[in-house]
Protein backbone atom coordinates (compact mmCIF):
# COMPACT_ATOMS: atom_id res chain seq x y z
CA UNK A 1 0.00 0.00 0.00
CA UNK A 2 1.59 3.59 -0.53
CA UNK A 3 2.43 5.33 2.20
CA UNK A 4 0.04 8.29 1.59
CA UNK A 5 -2.87 5.84 1.12
CA UNK A 6 -1.63 4.17 4.57
CA UNK A 7 -1.56 7.28 6.05
CA UNK A 8 -4.86 8.18 4.65
CA UNK A 9 -6.56 5.19 6.14
CA UNK A 10 -4.89 6.01 9.30
CA UNK A 11 -6.61 9.21 9.59
CA UNK A 12 -10.26 7.94 8.54
CA UNK A 13 -9.78 5.42 10.89
CA UNK A 14 -8.90 8.35 14.15
CA UNK A 15 -11.05 10.76 12.71
CA UNK A 16 -14.48 7.89 13.50
CA UNK A 17 -13.08 7.45 17.18
CA UNK A 18 -11.82 10.99 18.04
CA UNK A 19 -16.02 11.48 16.75
CA UNK A 20 -17.29 8.70 18.97
CA UNK A 21 -15.17 10.20 21.64
CA UNK A 22 -16.66 13.98 21.31
CA UNK A 23 -20.31 12.50 20.49
CA UNK A 24 -19.96 10.24 24.52
CA UNK A 25 -17.82 12.38 26.30
CA UNK A 26 -15.07 9.54 26.90
CA UNK A 27 -13.02 7.78 24.73
CA UNK A 28 -13.93 3.98 24.01
CA UNK A 29 -11.45 1.13 24.10
CA UNK A 30 -9.69 1.14 20.75
CA UNK A 31 -6.73 -0.57 19.67
CA UNK A 32 -6.32 1.77 16.63
CA UNK A 33 -5.43 4.94 19.37
CA UNK A 34 -2.77 4.89 21.57
CA UNK A 35 -3.44 4.38 25.43
CA UNK A 36 -1.71 7.44 26.34
CA UNK A 37 -3.73 8.73 23.66
CA UNK A 38 -7.31 8.22 24.72
CA UNK A 39 -6.25 8.76 28.92
CA UNK A 40 -5.25 12.64 27.47
CA UNK A 41 -8.48 12.46 25.68
CA UNK A 42 -10.53 11.09 28.86
CA UNK A 43 -8.74 13.64 30.87
CA UNK A 44 -8.81 16.76 28.74
CA UNK A 45 -12.36 16.47 27.63
CA UNK A 46 -13.89 18.06 30.50
CA UNK A 47 -11.77 21.38 30.35
CA UNK A 48 -10.81 21.99 26.59
CA UNK A 49 -13.30 22.09 24.02
CA UNK A 50 -12.45 20.18 20.50
CA UNK A 51 -13.98 23.26 19.21
CA UNK A 52 -11.29 25.65 20.52
CA UNK A 53 -10.14 27.39 17.22
CA UNK A 54 -6.14 28.31 18.80
CA UNK A 55 -4.19 28.25 21.97
CA UNK A 56 -4.63 30.64 24.46
CA UNK A 57 -1.61 32.88 25.08
CA UNK A 58 0.80 33.53 28.18
CA UNK A 59 3.77 35.75 28.77
CA UNK A 60 6.86 34.00 26.93
CA UNK A 61 9.77 34.05 29.32
CA UNK A 62 12.65 33.43 26.43
CA UNK A 63 15.22 35.80 28.34
CA UNK A 64 15.48 34.27 31.36
CA UNK A 65 15.00 30.30 29.89
CA UNK A 66 18.11 28.34 30.20
CA UNK A 67 17.09 26.93 26.90
CA UNK A 68 17.83 30.37 24.94
CA UNK A 69 21.76 29.70 24.52
CA UNK A 70 21.67 25.85 23.22
CA UNK A 71 18.85 26.91 21.13
CA UNK A 72 20.11 30.40 19.68
CA UNK A 73 23.41 28.58 19.00
CA UNK A 74 21.64 25.29 17.39
CA UNK A 75 19.07 27.39 15.41
CA UNK A 76 20.88 27.32 12.20
CA UNK A 77 20.11 23.71 12.26
CA UNK A 78 16.79 23.77 13.39
CA UNK A 79 16.21 26.60 10.65
CA UNK A 80 17.54 24.33 7.66
CA UNK A 81 15.90 21.24 9.24
CA UNK A 82 12.25 22.96 9.17
CA UNK A 83 13.07 24.99 5.66
CA UNK A 84 14.55 21.62 3.88
CA UNK A 85 11.75 19.18 5.04
CA UNK A 86 8.24 22.05 5.39
CA UNK A 87 7.94 21.81 9.26
CA UNK A 88 7.88 24.08 12.17
CA UNK A 89 10.60 23.79 15.10
CA UNK A 90 9.49 25.04 18.46
CA UNK A 91 10.69 25.06 21.91
CA UNK A 92 8.10 25.57 24.79
CA UNK A 93 8.90 25.52 28.32
CA UNK A 94 8.43 23.30 31.08
CA UNK A 95 4.70 24.29 31.41
CA UNK A 96 4.09 24.00 27.66
CA UNK A 97 4.28 27.75 26.83
CA UNK A 98 6.32 28.04 23.51
CA UNK A 99 9.49 30.29 23.82
CA UNK A 100 10.84 30.05 19.83
CA UNK A 101 9.32 28.95 16.65
CA UNK A 102 11.03 28.91 13.09
CA UNK A 103 8.99 27.81 9.98
CA UNK A 104 8.80 28.60 6.15
CA UNK A 105 6.63 31.30 5.69
CA UNK A 106 3.48 28.96 4.45
CA UNK A 107 4.24 26.61 7.56
CA UNK A 108 4.47 29.90 9.78
CA UNK A 109 1.38 31.20 8.85
CA UNK A 110 -0.35 27.96 9.06
CA UNK A 111 0.96 27.80 12.54
CA UNK A 112 -0.05 30.75 13.75
CA UNK A 113 -3.51 30.78 12.96
CA UNK A 114 -3.57 27.72 16.12
CA UNK A 115 -1.36 30.19 17.93
CA UNK A 116 1.67 27.45 17.51
CA UNK A 117 3.85 30.67 18.13
CA UNK A 118 5.88 32.29 21.14
CA UNK A 119 3.34 32.42 23.87
CA UNK A 120 0.95 30.06 22.75
CA UNK A 121 -0.12 27.75 25.32
CA UNK A 122 0.23 24.00 24.82
CA UNK A 123 -0.23 21.98 28.00
CA UNK A 124 -2.92 19.47 28.16
CA UNK A 125 -4.58 21.46 30.28
CA UNK A 126 -4.40 24.43 27.89
CA UNK A 127 -4.90 23.12 24.30
CA UNK A 128 -5.78 19.38 25.20
CA UNK A 129 -3.95 16.13 23.28
CA UNK A 130 -0.76 17.07 21.48
CA UNK A 131 2.50 16.04 21.05
CA UNK A 132 4.41 18.71 23.60
CA UNK A 133 1.90 18.02 26.70
CA UNK A 134 2.29 14.19 25.79
CA UNK A 135 6.04 14.35 25.87
CA UNK A 136 5.94 16.75 28.99
CA UNK A 137 3.50 14.35 30.91
CA UNK A 138 5.36 11.37 30.34
CA UNK A 139 8.85 12.33 30.21
CA UNK A 140 9.37 10.91 26.32
CA UNK A 141 9.40 11.30 23.17
CA UNK A 142 6.06 11.55 21.66
CA UNK A 143 4.10 12.11 18.51
CA UNK A 144 0.31 13.05 17.57
CA UNK A 145 -0.96 12.31 14.07
CA UNK A 146 -3.91 14.20 12.95
CA UNK A 147 -7.11 13.11 14.79
CA UNK A 148 -5.17 11.86 17.76
CA UNK A 149 -5.17 15.83 18.51
CA UNK A 150 -8.34 16.71 21.08
CA UNK A 151 -8.79 19.80 18.95
CA UNK A 152 -10.25 19.32 16.02
CA UNK A 153 -8.30 22.21 14.49
CA UNK A 154 -5.43 20.34 14.73
CA UNK A 155 -6.05 17.53 12.78
CA UNK A 156 -4.65 18.68 9.79
CA UNK A 157 -1.38 18.57 11.60
CA UNK A 158 1.57 16.13 12.43
CA UNK A 159 3.59 16.78 15.22
CA UNK A 160 6.92 15.17 16.92
CA UNK A 161 8.30 16.08 20.27
CA UNK A 162 10.85 15.50 23.01
CA UNK A 163 11.62 16.59 26.64
CA UNK A 164 15.29 18.54 27.00
CA UNK A 165 16.54 18.25 30.38
CA UNK A 166 18.91 19.52 32.37
CA UNK A 167 22.33 17.47 33.45
CA UNK A 168 20.77 16.68 36.66
CA UNK A 169 17.54 15.08 35.10
CA UNK A 170 14.98 18.02 35.55
CA UNK A 171 13.21 18.72 32.51
CA UNK A 172 13.53 22.09 30.96
CA UNK A 173 11.02 22.30 28.20
CA UNK A 174 10.31 20.61 24.89
CA UNK A 175 11.20 20.57 21.21
CA UNK A 176 8.74 20.41 18.79
CA UNK A 177 8.97 19.45 14.80
CA UNK A 178 5.26 19.81 13.39
CA UNK A 179 3.83 20.07 9.72
CA UNK A 180 0.93 19.00 7.63
CA UNK A 181 -0.55 15.32 8.42
CA UNK A 182 0.30 14.09 5.03
CA UNK A 183 4.13 15.12 5.30
CA UNK A 184 4.57 12.07 7.99
CA UNK A 185 7.94 10.87 8.01
CA UNK A 186 9.49 8.03 9.98
CA UNK A 187 12.75 9.51 9.82
CA UNK A 188 11.01 12.64 11.96
CA UNK A 189 11.14 11.65 15.64
CA UNK A 190 14.64 10.36 14.97
CA UNK A 191 15.39 13.67 14.32
CA UNK A 192 13.93 15.41 17.16
CA UNK A 193 15.46 12.78 19.28
CA UNK A 194 18.99 14.01 17.44
CA UNK A 195 18.20 17.22 17.74
CA UNK A 196 17.64 17.02 21.71
CA UNK A 197 20.90 14.81 22.11
CA UNK A 198 22.86 18.35 20.88
CA UNK A 199 20.87 20.92 23.04
CA UNK A 200 21.24 18.60 26.05
CA UNK A 201 25.35 18.29 25.40
CA UNK A 202 25.08 22.05 25.28
CA UNK A 203 23.45 22.38 28.90
CA UNK A 204 26.01 20.03 30.10
CA UNK A 205 28.50 21.73 29.50
CA UNK A 206 30.47 23.22 31.75
CA UNK A 207 32.86 26.59 30.89
CA UNK A 208 35.00 26.27 33.80
CA UNK A 209 33.56 23.68 36.55
CA UNK A 210 34.41 26.59 38.91
CA UNK A 211 32.76 28.10 41.80
CA UNK A 212 31.89 31.33 41.65
CA UNK A 213 34.65 32.36 43.58
CA UNK A 214 37.74 33.93 42.66
CA UNK A 215 38.87 34.94 38.56
CA UNK A 216 37.73 32.92 36.15
CA UNK A 217 37.76 34.49 32.38
CA UNK A 218 36.28 33.31 29.25
CA UNK A 219 38.14 33.38 26.03
CA UNK A 220 36.48 30.10 24.28
CA UNK A 221 33.92 31.79 21.65
CA UNK A 222 33.80 35.44 23.57
CA UNK A 223 35.54 37.62 26.12
CA UNK A 224 34.73 38.22 29.63
CA UNK A 225 36.38 38.15 32.99
CA UNK A 226 34.03 37.35 35.73
CA UNK A 227 35.02 38.04 39.57
CA UNK A 228 33.34 35.97 41.99
CA UNK A 229 30.30 35.01 39.34
CA UNK A 230 30.19 38.79 38.41
CA UNK A 231 31.49 40.54 35.12
CA UNK A 232 33.94 42.65 35.13
CA UNK A 233 33.68 45.39 32.41
CA UNK A 234 37.18 45.67 30.60
CA UNK A 235 38.06 46.34 26.60
CA UNK A 236 38.90 43.95 23.93
CA UNK A 237 42.45 44.90 24.25
CA UNK A 238 42.77 44.52 27.84
CA UNK A 239 41.06 40.77 27.27
CA UNK A 240 43.68 40.00 24.90
CA UNK A 241 46.42 40.94 27.42
CA UNK A 242 44.78 38.64 29.71
CA UNK A 243 44.28 36.05 27.95
CA UNK A 244 47.66 35.99 26.48
CA UNK A 245 48.83 36.11 29.73
CA UNK A 246 46.68 32.95 31.16
CA UNK A 247 48.19 31.36 28.20
CA UNK A 248 52.06 32.30 29.32
CA UNK A 249 51.78 31.54 32.85
CA UNK A 250 55.54 32.57 32.67
CA UNK A 251 54.61 36.10 31.86
CA UNK A 252 55.46 38.45 28.69
CA UNK A 253 58.13 40.91 28.77
CA UNK A 254 56.61 44.17 27.41
CA UNK A 255 58.47 43.73 24.17
CA UNK A 256 57.23 39.96 23.50
CA UNK A 257 53.66 40.74 24.77
CA UNK A 258 53.54 44.44 22.29
CA UNK A 259 54.54 42.15 19.49
CA UNK A 260 51.38 39.58 20.26
CA UNK A 261 49.46 42.57 20.46
CA UNK A 262 50.75 45.01 17.85
CA UNK A 263 53.37 43.21 15.69
CA UNK A 264 54.72 45.64 13.42
CA UNK A 265 52.42 47.98 13.96
CA UNK A 266 53.86 51.57 15.41
CA UNK A 267 52.35 52.00 18.49
CA UNK A 268 53.95 53.66 21.52
CA UNK A 269 55.04 51.81 24.15
CA UNK A 270 53.12 53.51 26.30
CA UNK A 271 49.58 52.79 24.64
CA UNK A 272 50.59 49.09 25.98
CA UNK A 273 51.53 50.59 29.43
CA UNK A 274 47.68 52.33 30.15
CA UNK A 275 46.08 48.75 29.17
CA UNK A 276 48.16 46.96 31.31
CA UNK A 277 47.66 49.46 33.85
CA UNK A 278 43.96 49.54 33.70
CA UNK A 279 43.76 46.02 33.81
CA UNK A 280 46.02 45.81 36.74
CA UNK A 281 43.63 47.86 38.19
CA UNK A 282 40.72 45.45 37.07
CA UNK A 283 42.56 42.71 38.81
CA UNK A 284 43.23 44.64 41.95
CA UNK A 285 47.03 44.59 41.53
CA UNK A 286 46.84 41.10 39.84
CA UNK A 287 49.44 42.02 37.07
CA UNK A 288 53.18 42.54 38.22
CA UNK A 289 55.05 45.54 36.56
CA UNK A 290 58.25 44.86 34.73
CA UNK A 291 57.58 42.08 33.06
CA UNK A 292 53.98 41.00 33.41
CA UNK A 293 52.53 38.11 34.78
CA UNK A 294 49.63 37.89 36.74
CA UNK A 295 50.54 37.70 40.45
CA UNK A 296 46.31 36.38 41.27
CA UNK A 297 45.17 33.07 39.93
CA UNK A 298 43.12 33.70 36.98
CA UNK A 299 40.89 30.20 35.33
CA UNK A 300 40.90 30.48 31.97
CA UNK A 301 38.57 28.38 29.61
CA UNK A 302 41.11 28.15 27.17
CA UNK A 303 44.03 26.77 29.47
CA UNK A 304 41.33 24.44 31.02
CA UNK A 305 41.33 23.20 27.05
CA UNK A 306 44.71 22.71 26.50
CA UNK A 307 45.56 20.88 29.54
CA UNK A 308 42.39 18.46 29.16
CA UNK A 309 43.76 17.62 25.69
CA UNK A 310 47.56 17.38 27.43
CA UNK A 311 46.40 15.03 29.60
CA UNK A 312 44.53 12.96 26.62
CA UNK A 313 41.37 14.15 28.46
CA UNK A 314 39.07 14.53 24.85
CA UNK A 315 35.97 14.73 27.17
CA UNK A 316 37.02 17.53 29.41
CA UNK A 317 38.53 19.45 26.69
CA UNK A 318 35.48 19.72 25.00
CA UNK A 319 33.13 20.22 27.40
CA UNK A 320 35.50 23.53 27.98
CA UNK A 321 35.34 24.17 24.43
CA UNK A 322 32.26 26.94 23.77
CA UNK A 323 34.22 28.23 19.99
CA UNK A 324 37.65 30.02 18.85
CA UNK A 325 39.71 31.72 21.05
CA UNK A 326 38.55 36.12 21.22
CA UNK A 327 36.72 34.67 18.03
CA UNK A 328 36.77 38.87 17.03
CA UNK A 329 40.85 39.31 17.86
CA UNK A 330 43.28 40.21 14.92
CA UNK A 331 46.01 40.51 17.56
CA UNK A 332 48.92 38.25 16.33
CA UNK A 333 49.43 36.24 19.55
CA UNK A 334 45.72 35.79 19.89
CA UNK A 335 45.16 34.35 16.07
CA UNK A 336 48.45 32.40 16.74
CA UNK A 337 47.13 30.72 20.01
CA UNK A 338 43.82 30.26 18.37
CA UNK A 339 45.21 28.13 15.51
CA UNK A 340 46.89 26.08 18.05
CA UNK A 341 43.74 24.87 20.12
CA UNK A 342 41.49 24.76 16.85
CA UNK A 343 44.07 22.28 15.21
CA UNK A 344 45.04 20.39 18.39
CA UNK A 345 41.06 19.91 19.56
CA UNK A 346 40.01 19.12 15.77
CA UNK A 347 43.00 16.44 15.24
CA UNK A 348 42.30 14.86 18.96
CA UNK A 349 38.76 14.82 17.64
CA UNK A 350 38.85 13.27 14.52
CA UNK A 351 40.84 10.43 15.81
CA UNK A 352 38.51 9.26 18.77
CA UNK A 353 36.71 6.52 18.03
CA UNK A 354 33.66 8.01 19.95
CA UNK A 355 30.84 9.51 18.38
CA UNK A 356 29.80 11.28 21.29
CA UNK A 357 33.18 13.33 20.90
CA UNK A 358 32.98 14.09 17.30
CA UNK A 359 28.99 15.20 17.89
CA UNK A 360 30.45 17.57 20.15
CA UNK A 361 32.71 18.90 18.22
CA UNK A 362 30.20 19.28 15.43
CA UNK A 363 27.61 21.51 17.43
CA UNK A 364 30.63 24.08 17.66
CA UNK A 365 32.01 23.21 13.86
CA UNK A 366 28.70 23.01 11.65
CA UNK A 367 30.50 23.21 8.73
CA UNK A 368 33.24 20.84 8.83
CA UNK A 369 32.50 18.19 6.03
CA UNK A 370 35.44 15.76 6.96
CA UNK A 371 34.35 15.49 10.71
CA UNK A 372 30.54 14.66 9.58
CA UNK A 373 31.71 12.24 7.48
CA UNK A 374 33.64 10.73 10.41
CA UNK A 375 30.28 11.34 12.63
CA UNK A 376 28.39 9.25 10.06
CA UNK A 377 31.28 6.38 9.94
CA UNK A 378 31.13 5.94 13.55
CA UNK A 379 27.93 5.97 14.29
CA UNK A 380 26.08 3.17 14.96
CA UNK A 381 23.34 1.76 11.95
CA UNK A 382 20.45 2.06 14.33
CA UNK A 383 21.35 5.39 16.63
CA UNK A 384 18.90 8.13 15.90
CA UNK A 385 21.35 10.77 15.40
CA UNK A 386 23.07 9.46 11.96
CA UNK A 387 19.53 11.16 10.57
CA UNK A 388 20.65 14.59 12.37
CA UNK A 389 24.11 14.32 10.79
CA UNK A 390 23.20 13.08 7.42
CA UNK A 391 21.14 15.90 6.96
CA UNK A 392 23.67 18.20 7.80
CA UNK A 393 25.98 16.35 5.54
CA UNK A 394 23.65 16.56 2.83
CA UNK A 395 23.70 20.65 2.77
CA UNK A 396 27.49 20.52 3.35
CA UNK A 397 27.67 18.70 -0.23
CA UNK A 398 27.95 20.23 -3.42
CA UNK A 399 25.25 19.78 -6.22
Amino acid sequence: MPPRTALRLRRAQLEREWARCVANRAPGANAAVPPEVTQSWARALPAVSPARDSAPSADARWQDSPLREPVLACAAELRGIAEDAGYVAAVADAQGTILWTFGGRVMRGRAERVNFAVGGRWSEAAMGTNALSLALDHNRPASCFSAEHLVQALHGWVCYSAPVHAPNGQVLGVLDLSTTWDRSHPLAMPTVRGLVTALEARLAESPLDLAPAGWSLHCLGRGELLDGGAPVPLRPRQLEILTLLTLHPDGLTPELLQDALYADRPVHRGTLKAEVSHLRRALRGGVTTRSYHLGTPVRSDARAVLDALSARDLTTALRHYRGPLLPESEAPGIREWREVIEVALREAVLQSPQPDHLLSYLSRHPYDLQAHQHALARLDPADARRGVVLARLRKLLPG
